[in-house]
């Protein structure tokens, strides 16, 4: 019966141990717990890309556009 008592006391000590470990995980995740990186794998482990919303993509395709057409207008006044 020593035994039992034995294990029964490493338990808990154990869990002790796992209960600091995990609040040193959550101190140095930062102030938003949320925002690590395992998130950014599926449930197998492979990384999961990011998706760009339709409007940002528009937004950025315009601003694109725009700015080779500033560039294509001074090469050609530099040509001139």
């Amino acid at each position: 019966m020593n035994i039992l008592v034995a294990l029964r006391q490493e338990r808990g000590k154990l869990q002790q141990q796992l209960k600091g470990i995990a609040r040193a995980i959550l101190a140095l995740s930062g102030p938003h717990p949320g925002a690590s990186r395992e998130k950014d794998t599926s449930h197998k482990g492979v990384a999961r890309k990011r998706t760009m919303s339709a409007a940002g993509r528009a937004r950025i395709s315009k601003l694109t556009k725009a700015r080779w057409a500033k560039f294509r207008a001074e090469k050609a006044r530099k040509v001139r």
